[in-house]
C-alpha cells in the first residue's frame, strides 16, 4: 500500500457518519445554517486523453466546431455555479471565483483540466470544483466527437480543498 501524501487528512468518513443520510436512512440535505460563513477553495482536475492529429486540431484551432478550449472554459464555469441544480442536495452558492484552465498536453496526448473555485460561506466547493472539471472535460469530448470516439475522460479529483472545520487537504 502506497504511503500517504504529505498535508493529507484522514477521510471524515472513517469517523463520522454519512452528512447526507437521516437516521433512518432517508437522503437529506445538510442543515449549515448554524456554521461560520469562511473564506473556502477547493481545486478539481481531470484530463482528456486523445490521438495526438486531434489535440493538434484543437491546438491549432482548426476544430469544425470552433474554439474548443475557449467553450470547455465557459462551459466549466457555467456548471460551477450551477452545481445545486444538478447535484442532489448541494447548497446553492454565491461563488466568488471561478478558474477554468485547460493545458494542452502532447505527453498524452490531450488537455489536462483544472478548475479552481473560491466562495466565502457556511460550506465548501469541492462539488462545485468537481463539476466544472468534469463538463468542462465532457465539452472538449463533444466538440471533437465527430473526429475521434475514443477521447477518454480520466482521472477526475480533488486536489485541494481550504477552509472550513476540516482544514487543509491536498493531494
Amino acid at each position: 500500500m502506497a504511503p500517504k501524501p504529505a498535508n493529507t487528512r484522514p477521510s471524515k468518513a472513517a469517523s463520522h457518519a454519512l452528512t447526507h443520510i437521516g437516521a433512518s436512512g432517508e437522503a437529506r440535505m445538510v442543515d449549515v445554517s448554524a456554521k461560520p460563513a469562511t473564506e473556502r477553495l477547493a481545486v478539481a482536475e481531470g484530463r482528456v486523453v486523445m490521438a495526438k492529429a486531434t489535440l493538434d486540431l484543437i491546438v491549432s484551432g482548426n476544430a469544425k466546431k470552433g474554439d474548443v478550449l475557449g467553450t470547455a472554459r465557459i462551459a466549466g464555469i457555467m456548471a460551477a455555479k450551477r452545481t445545486s441544480e444538478l447535484i442532489p442536495l448541494c447548497h446553492p452558492l454565491a461563488l466568488s471565483k471561478v478558474v477554468v484552465e485547460i493545458e494542452p498536453d502532447a505527453k498524452l496526448p490531450g488537455c489536462v483540466v483544472r478548475a479552481s473555485v473560491k466562495v466565502t460561506g457556511p460550506t465548501g466547493v469541492e462539488m462545485e470544483a468537481l463539476t466544472a472539471v468534469s463538463v468542462a472535460c465532457l465539452t472538449i469530448y463533444d466538440m471533437i466527437k465527430a473526429v475521434e470516439r475514443g477521447v477518454r475522460i480520466e482521472g477526475i479529483h480533488l486536489i485541494e480543498k481550504l477552509g472550513g472545520k476540516s482544514g487543509h487537504y491536498r493531494v
